[in-house]
């Protein structure tokens, strides 16, 4: 017989798992690390009564652990940052198809893995734009306002980037591909390493700072990084933002790159009704107010409007219309470019 303190610990457990069984829930791996998406992930289970058991971690963490889980898995939704992460989520089949009318209607077609008899894979769900920041002092915008333009000689000395294979570079890269075909592509990217103004190193707002102090006359930063500066009451981002400008790229032509956070349903998902329903959530009116009020994203669905200050301060633009699935299954192709032509 078991000592009685462990066959009372073994019902109490017991009891506690039938419990679980019967309560709505779903278990998410989210890529995405914003502490304003506690009130998002609060506001769900306010309104279904489903609890979200979290797993936080970074792109390719998340992405390591499922794989490792295998069909044991107990992932029912992963969220992920840039569509060449969501795309390699998917070759390495890691999601299920979901027919959902509701996504459907309200996510853009473009914004979502190509869809297949099944159902689609992964949809986004907020969207943020690859910018050009330039110091003003130093830069004409006319001669930065293309990504092309970025490679110019005519800007030599002058670019600072975070590292070529970030993934935020890799899908504006695959990008380019689309709009100008591989060749003109590569020459862009020698063109880019020549201009140089000091090798890759840092994030974002590493770069926008670098240009702020002299130190590059430009660089490329996803938006809601330069939201988040211009919201900022700090002397010393205040001071920062007024000694840089801000370029919508390619206005004249295929308009700004446009990179997604998205997710789709685990390939092994326990709770594939909740989880359906928790992307459904995310496609709301309300979801997508937070994705713009909270991280300085755009909504993915085109009838919500942001009253966002800063992304209103920044204005309309012209979006490039490419599926952005295709954008990720183009980074490797991007990744041979970039180690041909010395891009770190």
């Amino acid at each position: 017989m078991f000592p009685r303190h462990l066959a009372v610990g073994a019902m109490l457990a017991a009891i506690a798992t039938s419990s679980f069984a019967q309560e709505k829930v779903i278990n998410l791996y989210s890529a995405r690390h914003y502490q304003t998406d506690e009130a998002l992930y609060a506001d769900f289970t306010k309104t279904t009564g489903i609890k979200i058991n979290r797993i936080d971690g970074d792109d390719a963490g998340i992405l390591a652990r499922l794989k490792s889980e295998g069909a044991s898995s107990p992932a029912d939704v992963i969220l992920l940052v840039d569509a060449a992460r969501l795309w390699k989520a998917q070759s390495d089949g890691l999601f299920q198809p979901v027919k959902s009318k509701l996504l459907d209607e309200r996510i853009p077609a473009n914004l979502h893995s190509k869809e297949g008899s099944d159902g689609t894979l992964w949809f986004g769900f907020s969207t943020r734009a690859r910018v050009i920041v330039y110091n003003k002092a130093s830069v004409k915008p006319e001669d930065v306002d293309t990504y092309e333009a970025l490679g110019d000689p005519k800007n030599k000395g002058k670019l600072c980037t975070r590292s070529g294979s970030h993934p935020y570079n890799v899908s504006l890269f695959g990008a380019l591909l689309e709009h100008d075909g591989a060749a003109k592509t590569e020459s862009i990217l020698k063109g880019m390493v020549a201009n140089q103004a000091r090798q890759p190193v840092g994030g974002d707002t590493d770069q926008i700072k670098a240009v702020g102090s002299g130190e590059c006359g430009v660089a490329i930063s996803n938006s809601y990084y330069v939201a988040r500066l211009m919201r900022s009451t700090k002397p010393e981002d205040v001071a920062l933002m007024e000694k840089v400008g801000i370029v919508w790229p390619n206005q004249k032509s295929y308009g700004a790159h446009v990179n997604i956070a998205g997710g789709g349903v685990a390939k092994h998902a326990p709770h594939k009704a909740e989880a359906v329903q928790f992307l459904e959530y995310l496609a709301s009116d309300s979801a997508q107010r937070y994705f713009a009020e909270g991280n300085n994203e755009w909504p993915a669905v085109k009838s919500v409007k942001t009253e966002n200050p800063a992304l209103v301060k920044m204005g309309p633009f012209k979006a490039e219309v490419i599926n952005i699935g295709a954008v990720g299954a183009n980074q490797q192709k991007v990744l041979q470019m970039l180690d041909r032509v010395g891009y770190k």
